[in-house]
């Protein structure tokens, strides 16, 4: 009995240091930022009286300044998540497939090759880019000048602005998603590739009916963390376009802020926050369903 006691202590005890860095930076902002939208929460006024759900109705009711901000930021951070993360995932697998055949010494090669550009900050990887994709003095134009080619609008103009931050976006994080569906491929077994080619299977037959149901957990995974990831997209539209031309790619999360900041409403800020949380949660738990939930019917 007391050898369970302390086996119980001494497991707490390692979980302490974990539970504590999750109450401080994770339950309380998220209880203080709930706490703050129910409140007229302004950044320089003393008084922050209640308002209940005001600011919510704000935000859901039409014709506020709330509302069409929200929307607005809403829709353009909808398209880079409907565009970005296919690409992300049908891209990170391609990759993985690709560099998975190559010789043992070349493979890890290329896998630092890809990698690396993940592991650089917003700003360095902002700084590239915005020398490719100069108008009039950047790398991509002045090549396509030289060919005889128009030079192209890619971050003043749309289509372009969106395709810039898109590819932005697959260069500096594909390498993650590259490298978890690697571990993952490895882990399918080879027999069941062998039978398969036994029984006159294709390379396609392989890859929908083996490779892919082998990986499904793990391409759950990479489904849920790149929507995550590009609806809280930033520093892409702000440092290369700064959310233009017009606001057609001031994502949410750069309206939540200016909203917070520059019109100092810090109350209105939070309850656009919240709703995109739930937005997210709610994103995903239908993933999931989706993912798992026809596997249980029998689809």
């Amino acid at each position: 009995m007391r050898t369970s006691w302390t086996s119980r202590l001494t497991s707490a005890l390692f979980a302490l240091p974990y539970t504590i860095c999750f109450a401080m930076f994770l339950l309380f902002p998220i209880g203080y930022g709930i706490y703050i939208s129910l409140h007229d929460f302004e950044l320089l006024s003393e008084e922050h009286p209640f308002v209940g759900l005001a600011n919510y109705i704000a935000i859901f009711s039409g014709g506020t300044y709330e509302n069409s901000v929200f929307l607005r930021g809403l829709w353009a951070t909808a398209q880079f998540v409907l565009f970005s993360v296919p690409l992300l995932i049908a891209v990170g697998l391609g990759l993985a497939m690709l560099v998975n055949v190559l010789p043992g010494r070349i493979r890890g090669l290329f896998r630092t090759f890809y990698f690396m550009p993940y592991a650089i900050s917003a700003s360095v990887m902002a700084v590239i880019w915005l020398m490719m994709f100069d108008t009039n003095a950047g790398l991509i134009n002045s090549m396509l000048m030289k060919l005889g080619f128009d030079t192209i609008p890619w971050l003043t103009d749309t289509p372009w602005a969106w395709v810039s931050l898109i590819a932005t976006t697959l260069w500096w994080t594909i390498g993650f998603n590259m490298i978890i569906f690697i571990n993952a491929l490895n882990e399918v077994p080879e027999d069941y590739y062998e039978a398969a080619s036994i029984d006159g299977a294709t390379v396609w037959s392989k890859f929908a009916y083996i490779t892919l149901p082998s990986i499904r957990p793990v391409m759950l995974f990479v489904m849920i963390t790149s929507t995550i990831a590009s609806f809280n997209v930033y520093a892409q539209p702000f440092l290369l376009t700064r959310g233009g031309p017009g606001d057609s790619t001031k994502v949410l999360l750069m309206n939540v802020l200016d909203q917070a900041f520059i019109r100092k409403e810090i109350g209105s800020a939070s309850a656009m926050a919240i709703i995109m949380a739930l937005l997210i949660m709610i994103i995903s738990v239908v993933q999931y369903r989706l993912t798992y939930g026809r596997k249980e019917s029998g689809v």
